[in-house]
């Protein structure tokens, strides 16, 4: 299964990134494909779903992901993660403030798209 697709539920269309049990080495490709895709969308048009958890992140990960989400902004419509416990919503929220960006959290992926088909 790709890690970064286009998905339809109930006729709306979300960018799902699968970070969830990733190596430093395999998120920094991720990162930037997520970045191509978004950033080729109209503005404010993609709803977008993240499964993160059980993955490894470091320092140079979590800069990277605040320059995802900063550089993302014009173009997401609305953000949904899935899988955020711990230290990683720790992370999270930093990301979070950095970017200014509003992210919802939810406990499983049908949850999450469930909430983004209402925007």
């Amino acid at each position: 299964m790709e890690r970064s697709r286009f998905i339809d539920h109930k006729g709306k269309k979300i960018y799902v990134i699968d970070c969830s049990n990733c190596k430093p080495a395999d998120i920094h490709p991720l990162i930037d494909e997520c970045a191509r895709v978004v950033r080729s969308q109209p503005p404010k048009s993609v709803l977008t779903m993240t499964v993160a958890g059980g993955g490894k992140f470091d320092n140079d990960i979590v800069a990277k992901l605040k320059e995802l989400t900063k550089g993302n902004e014009p173009y997401v419509k609305q953000a949904a993660v899935v899988g955020m416990s711990g230290l990683y919503k720790v992370v999270l929220m930093a990301v979070a403030m950095f970017s200014k960006r509003e992210f919802h959290m939810f406990d499983t992926e049908e949850e999450a798209k469930d909430f983004l088909v209402n925007y």
